[in-house]
């Protein structure tokens, strides 16, 4: 599947959830109907993938996990901000550079409309 593709289906996905749930629940709720959502597409993922950091030779489990991890080549962060903040977009670069995934996707489900601001890609 192209990446065009795959992340147009992923938003797709998203927006569904947010169209059924709206704004105002947790995170974990999101994350688990998000899942679920991708699922019933058909597309492969991983939930709370650790990540750890490797520095001068070894692998320290620091506590990192990447929310999503859709097809071993799309990292998604999921938020339930006001908006989103430099450190978001931080977290998210860094999750993309330790996993050495060009491409990530930050998600804001307390939005009125995920479209309109709610989601935003990065590439590195």
């Amino acid at each position: 599947m192209e990446f065009d593709e795959l992340s147009s289906r992923v938003i797709g996905c998203a927006i569904e959830v947010h169209r059924a749930l709206g704004p105002g629940l947790l995170e974990s709720a999101y994350e688990q109907c998000f899942a679920r959502e991708l699922s019933l597409a058909d597309i492969s993922f991983e939930v709370q993938v650790p990540l750890p950091v490797e520095y001068k030779g070894i692998r320290l489990d620091c506590g990192y996990r990447v929310d999503l991890f859709v097809e071993k080549k799309l990292i998604i962060e999921l938020k339930v901000v006001d908006k989103f903040l430099p450190i978001h977009e931080a977290q998210i670069l860094t999750y993309m550079k330790l996993a050495r995934v060009p491409v990530g996707l930050l998600m804001n489900f307390n939005v009125e409309l995920l479209k309109d601001g709610g989601i935003r890609r990065f590439v590195l």
